[in-house]
Formats: structure tokens, C-alpha cells, sequence
């Protein structure tokens, strides 16, 4: 299954319980239909996915098919390739889609194959794959044994709050695959603690990226849907009033590079490609000037070119700045 694990499930779309019968479920989708219909008023895109929902779970076949775990288009219609093994650099258990990564992210090293890939330490998404595993036993309830908690029919049902989490694991998984792909001129660091306290949590960075563009920090997302910039922030339908990520980054950053001793050349958030109108988007003014949000297939060129304004002490301090982030990077 390749849409996103947060996207809006056809039967969430429709607004009808899964376990609906096959005559409600027609019900709410003609409802639907004169609700959105451009024609009458609708919203073009509310009616397009209206239309796309219907064509997951419309027949009888169809939507048996769906609730099996089968199918290969979201429903926003996107073929997406995100979360295969070949984009994000993670391979799956088999059966399903969203099966760890194999192998290990946890030490630097050499790669199976002749290639000498970047170092990476830290575990991307581990921290994030242990919280979908608890909430989803806790979801389907005690003694209940789960054959595979990554199987595509069960991600499908869990609640939305939960399948996020399984979203944010592989989204951290896709970064650090890419990143160890750009070979040994890079570094990067996963989960890094910033030392501050958010919310009785202690607060951290995705990834912390040292390369010959200079050092970056990074968030790896996916919530499911489109996002764009709106002056210096995201907005989006999944995104919460009041959450301001760019911000949330920019705050985590500075602490960090603070406590290290650092400066950060940019702040970047990476994004399923399907989500992002552009490849990318550039914060132009402001405090936040610099950061950017990309598509994942954009991420290795930014980090080889950087982002407009370089920072050529980090550049050239490239090959001095890893002992020093190596002895301070502390790891979530």
C-alpha cells in the first residue's frame, strides 16, 4: 500500500463507520456528491476525492479488496513512491507495507554493497515505531495477539492519531536512507536531543545533516495531505490551528546549535512528494529566512547545492565540525 498512512481513509472521506452497510455507504457518497458538486457551489477538490473515495470502496469487490489491505492509489489518486524501498531507502516485511527498515541505522559503516556510504548514527524512527506499536496494542486491547502490527489492511482501520506515528517512523526512515546514499563527504545524526524540555518531553531534531553544503537541521513529515508555505509557516488541512512547525524547528535549532557551539547553514522539512506543490519553498523574509520545505526527491540536491545563502565557515569546516558535533550530539 503506498499512500500515506495519516491520509483520510475512504470511509473517513465519505464520513460513514467501516463497518457501514453497502446501502449507507451509497448514501452518504450521493449526499456528498450534491454537497460538493462545483456545479452547485461544492468544492472542486472536497468533490474530487468524494469521487476517488467511491472508486476505492463503491462495488461490493472493490471495497472487500480495500478492507483486505489491497490497492495501490490513495485518495487523493497520487501514485506515490515514497515509501517504497527504492525512495526511501527502507525495505518492508513481507506481507506489508510498512514493515521496518532492515539492516541497521545505528552505527556508521560501510554499506553492503562497494559503495561507501554516508556516516549515519542513531536510530530514525525507532523512538516513533515503538509509540504506533504501543498505541495500537492498546487500541486493539489486551491479549489480543497481532500477527503483524505493519499489516496494510489493520494500518487502514487503527485511528488516524495512530497511523501517524507509523507515518512519522518511515518519513525519518526515507531521510536517513537518502542522506546515507549521498556517500562518505556526508554525516548525519537521528533523533538529537536539543537539551530543552517541551511539554514534559525532552525536545528533539529529526536529523542533523553535516555535509559539504554546510550543517543542516531537519524534520522529516508526512500528515497525509498537501501542504504549502504561507509567509514564513506551513499550512495545510492536517495541520492543527496554532502548530507552526518552521517555528517549532527554528526554536529546537537554536538551542541545540547553542549548547554545541554551532551555527546551522538551514532548516529544512521534507515532505512526501505528492504533498508539496513545488519542489520547494523558500522563507524569504524574516527571522526564518532560509528554511525551506522540500519534497523528498528534492532533499539530496538542496543538500548538495544548500539553500541560496551558504555558509562557507561551515564549508570549510566541514571536516572540523564532525569530532566537535560528534562529541556533543547527544541521541534521543
Amino acid at each position: 500500500m503506498s499512500e500515506s498512512p495519516p491520509a483520510a481513509t475512504p470511509y473517513e472521506v465519505l464520513g460513514v463507520d467501516p463497518k457501514a452497510d453497502d446501502a449507507e455507504l451509497r448514501k452518504a457518497y450521493r449526499r456528498l456528491l450534491r454537497e460538493t458538486h462545483p456545479d452547485t457551489g461544492g468544492d472542486a477538490v472536497r468533490f474530487d476525492r468524494v469521487q476517488r473515495a467511491w472508486e476505492r470502496v463503491g462495488t461490493p469487490a472493490d471495497r472487500a479488496a480495500y478492507d483486505r489491505g489491497q490497492g495501490s492509489r490513495g485518495v487523493t489518486g497520487e501514485q506515490s513512491s515514497s515509501h517504497s524501498a527504492g525512495a526511501s531507502g527502507s525495505a518492508s516485511t513481507p506481507g506489508s507495507g510498512f514493515g521496518p527498515a532492515t539492516g541497521s541505522f545505528r552505527t556508521a559503516g560501510r554499506a553492503a554493497s562497494s559503495t561507501v556510504r554516508a556516516r549515519s548514527y542513531g536510530h530514525p524512527g525507532g523512538q516513533e515505531r515503538e509509540r504506533y506499536l504501543a498505541l495500537l496494542r492498546e487500541w486493539v486491547g489486551r491479549g489480543v495477539e497481532i500477527a503483524d502490527p505493519y499489516d496494510a489492511a489493520l494500518v487502514r482501520s487503527a485511528p488516524r492519531e495512530i497511523r501517524a506515528w507509523l507515518a512519522k517512523a518511515l518519513a525519518e526512515e526515507a531521510t536517513a536512507g537518502i542522506v546515507g546514499a549521498l556517500g562518505i563527504g556526508y554525516t548525519i545524526w537521528n533523533n538529537v536531543l536539543t537539551g530543552r524540555i517541551v511539554d514534559g518531553v525532552p525536545e528533539t531534531i529529526d536529523h542533523v545533516v553535516l555535509g559539504p553544503a554546510g550543517l543542516f537541521a531537519v524534520q522529516s513529515e508526512d500528515w497525509g495531505s498537501e501542504v504549502r508555505l504561507k509567509r514564513d509557516e506551513l499550512v495545510g488541512e492536517s495541520l492543527t490551528k496554532g502548530y507552526e512547525p518552521l517555528h517549532e524547528l527554528s526554536r529546537a535549532a537554536k538551542a541545540l546549535a547553542r549548547s554545541l557551539g554551532v551555527r546551522f547553514t538551514g532548516l529544512v522539512i521534507v515532505v512526501p512528494d505528492a504533498d508539496l506543490p513545488d519542489a520547494a519553498q523558500l522563507v524569504e523574509r524574516g527571522r526564518l529566512a532560509g528554511s525551506v520545505v522540500v519534497r523528498r526527491s528534492v532533499l539530496p540536491q538542496l543538500l548538495r547545492d544548500g539553500v541560496g545563502r551558504s555558509d562557507r565557515a561551515s564549508i570549510d569546516r566541514a571536516f572540523e565540525l564532525r569530532p566537535l558535533l560528534q562529541r556533543g550530539i547527544r541521541l534521543a
